[in-house]
């Protein structure tokens, strides 16, 4: 699963998502982070234009057809099935900080609803799926609620929940007195091992930090090899 912060922005059509989205993006770039975006579309897109040469290529037969150029690349890739959510964002996985959909409300991730009256005030969401709801309309769910241009507001959320949250590693590791940094699925073993250990030790069911040190079994004064006679 990636790790990356995924926050989908859902709401009814037409209600502003896509405007939303184009507030919240700059104000996450302002501040140095790196965003991606992915748009969930329902019925299907093309994004070869008829005739050139990329065209050619898959009308040819080609499953993958990338094209390259000076400051981007794209990659057309024929599935199957339509990948997951969490598939699409392992593709940009350590190239952004975090990830905003456009739609995708039926997936298990974050999410910020946009509601404007004008659309009608019911929800999609409920309360406990809601990272956020961006409104005119007067709802009193317990969740934070922010105005419909209050990109910034949104980003310092964004911010303090998911991004400055993430910037520490889950566990840390010293050799020799030099600290090494762990991340990714090295972290997740590491956590599952030793979790599964101590979770399972009478009055460690609910264990939150764990700290473990290790010191070698062989004499520091041999370093494990025979002494000279």
């Amino acid at each position: 699963m990636p790790l990356i912060p995924v926050v989908s922005v859902v709401g009814k059509s037409n209600v502003g998502k896509t405007t939303f989205l184009e507030k919240l993006i700059p104000e996450l770039v302002r501040r140095g982070y790196r965003v991606g975006t992915i748009k969930h579309d329902v019925h299907g897109f093309e994004l070869d234009t008829p005739g050139k040469d990329t065209w050619r290529h898959a009308r040819a037969g080609s499953r993958a057809v990338a094209i390259s150029g000076p400051n981007k690349v794209a990659v057309l890739l024929g599935v199957e099935r339509e990948a997951t959510l969490n598939e699409v964002v392992g593709l940009v996985e350590g190239e952004v900080d975090v990830v905003l959909t456009e739609g995708y409300k039926r997936e298990g991730k974050l999410k910020i609803e946009v509601c404007r009256t004008e659309r009608g005030a019911e929800l999609l969401c409920s309360a406990e799926e809601l990272f956020c709801l961006v409104t005119d309309a007067d709802h009193s769910l317990p969740v934070p609620r922010f105005g419909l241009d209050d990109a910034a507001g949104v980003a310092d959320l964004i911010e303090e929940k998911l991004l400055h949250a993430s910037d520490a590693p889950r566990a840390s590791l010293t050799v020799d007195g030099r600290s090494v940094e762990i991340r990714g699925f090295v972290a997740d073993i590491l956590e599952a091992v030793v979790r599964g250990i101590v979770t399972r030790l009478r009055g460690c069911e609910d264990a939150g930090e764990i700290v473990v040190r290790l010191r070698s079994s062989r004499s520091s004064s041999t370093s494990g090899k025979p002494t000279p006679s």
